[in-house]
């Protein structure tokens, strides 16, 4: 917005008296200091959103959309603003509601908010604070605000005054945005306002906001009632480019530390599904849901000459991947050294009746080699990967044992009463995420020792990785064009170690199978 257009009036003025009078919540650097709204924040967010008004003196703009890259203040200026919607404006029993995705995130902004209130006397003596309803009320004109999740149950029974929803993008539905954005119309100047990064779900909320958003600001859509903040990189600019950056994150070098940004795109570029996350996340760019995962030449790179008699009788950690009709089952054993690298063992499984892929390139010449077992049924034998299982077990010191759980509720049981620790690891992102970067991190080093098994290699380039809205990312089974059995159970493998070696149970996040 040109400085010619920014309102300067009293209801303008007002508003950023209010918000700067707040103080900051966290953080060494700021909490406690008064919140001294930069001049992007005043003259692109709150002058515009409080001071542009209509006819009859009420504001203009009814609905917002705020895009940033991460760590530019979204939670900060999010509650600043919930709380001048609460105590700032003179409206009677005026309902805000900041929402998000689940409890643990809409809680950030009400964390927030709660500490401004903490923090201000005056406010201290007109607010109520309900921690556990994550509720303030404010005495003087009966108003409330309070915070809630899209997975929390909706009564109809809402009369927004305010809604700010809380990183939109990472939305399960509509459902929510819906029920808020529709109880409005009894308000005389309702304010709903999107605050978020990109997202990658051309489906979502999130994107037919932005888009209608992108199209109010370029003229497409005549909507004096929609103010569009978007802050994001061009799509055709090069994202490693520093000079970029400023593009969407307009508090970079101030309190947002270029350093970080600088590692961050250090580790996109080496790294292909981080690139991803790195442009949705901080340069606010909408992508792809699923990319590739290692770079080419990687794997290739960790390639050492050593057989299963080099490892005998070493500490491992173990993963089994199962399958039951003409797929592969893959079992990983992953051996942690005292220098930090890691040495893999694959093995693998196929029934052999029925099984058509047996025919098929590349499993044919996989099976002409002996690089995977036939098990002799038309389905998978899981009483023969028992067999083996336990005669590795002779071999190696097998610590502990990760399954996929669908499927294997009985050979896990077996596997039990045979003296192993076996934990389900569930298929999920928060499993995932971490190991999954993990390995990316160790290959890059040459950490990850591989005997160049060509089963292994083949899954390996197959791997497609997911990402979810929070950067959060899973290799893909279903976005993946062929078989990834074996990237799937190093994983598990490896992430049963780093649970094992951080000091942590890992009872804690996992579950142990019981008989």
């Amino acid at each position: 917005m040109s400085s010619d257009n920014v309102p300067q009036n009293a209801e303008a003025d007002r508003a950023v008296r209010f918000i700067n009078n707040l103080t900051h919540a966290k953080g060494a650097r700021w909490a406690r200091k008064k919140f001294n709204l930069r001049p992007w924040q005043e003259n692109e967010i709150i002058r515009p959103l409080f001071g542009a008004l209509r006819p009859d003196g009420t504001r203009a703009y009814r609905k917002a959309l705020l895009a940033l890259g991460r760590k530019n203040g979204k939670s900060e200026i999010g509650a600043a603003i919930a709380m001048y919607m609460l105590a700032g404006e003179p409206e009677e029993g005026g309902e805000i509601y900041s929402a998000a995705t689940d409890r643990e995130q809409a809680s950030l902004v009400f964390n927030v908010a709660a500490q401004m209130v903490k923090n201000d006397p005056t406010l201290s003596r007109h607010c109520h604070i309900i921690e556990s309803r994550r509720q303030i009320t404010y005495a003087p004109t009966n108003s409330v605000y309070r915070a809630i999740p899209a997975d929390a149950p909706h009564a109809h029974g809402y009369n927004a005054s305010c809604l700010i929803y809380d990183e939109l993008h990472a939305a399960p539905n509509a459902e929510l945005w819906n029920v808020l954005t529709t109880s409005m119309g009894a308000r005389t100047q309702p304010l709903t306002l999107a605050i978020t990064t990109a997202g990658y779900d051309r489906n979502s909320i999130c994107w037919k906001v932005w888009e209608y958003a992108r199209q109010v600001r370029d003229g497409v859509i005549p909507d004096p009632s929609f103010l569009p903040i978007i802050f994001e990189a061009p799509e055709d600019a090069d994202w490693t480019d520093e000079k970029v950056w400023a593009a969407a994150n307009p508090a970079l070098g101030d309190f947002r530390s270029i350093d970080e940004m600088r590692e961050l795109c250090r580790e996109a570029q080496h790294m292909p599904a981080r690139e991803n996350v790195f442009r949705q996340l901080y340069l606010n760019q909408w992508t792809e849901s699923a990319v590739k995962w290692l770079p080419a030449g990687a794997w290739e790179a960790c390639a050492e000459d050593f057989g299963p008699g080099d490892l005998e009788g070493r500490d491992c950690f173990a993963a089994l991947d199962l399958a039951y009709r003409n797929d592969y089952a893959a079992l990983v054993l992953l051996f942690p050294g005292d220098d930090g690298t890691y040495h893999l063992l694959p093995f693998f499984w196929l029934p052999s009746e029925g099984n058509r892929d047996l025919r098929k390139e590349p499993t044919a010449t996989y099976v002409r080699d002996e690089l995977v077992e036939l098990t002799g049924d038309n389905s998978t034998d899981f009483g023969v990967i028992r067999k083996r299982i336990n005669e590795m077990g002779k071999r190696f010191n097998i610590r502990r044992l990760a399954v996929d759980p669908w499927n294997a509720r009985q050979l896990s049981g077996e596997l039990i009463e045979d003296g192993f620790e076996v934990f389900d690891f569930a298929q999920n992102m928060k499993n995932y995420t971490e190991p999954t970067k993990q390995f990316e991190s160790l290959v890059k080093a040459k950490q990850i020792r591989h005997n160049g098994n060509a089963i292994a290699r083949w899954m390996i380039a197959n791997v497609m990785i997911e990402t979810d809205s929070s950067g959060n990312y899973r290799p893909s089974k279903k976005k993946s064009s062929e078989k990834i059995d074996f990237a799937t159970a190093a994983i598990m493998a490896l992430g049963l170690t780093l649970e094992s070696g951080n000091g942590r149970s890992y009872y804690e996040d996992h579950d142990l199978l019981i008989l």
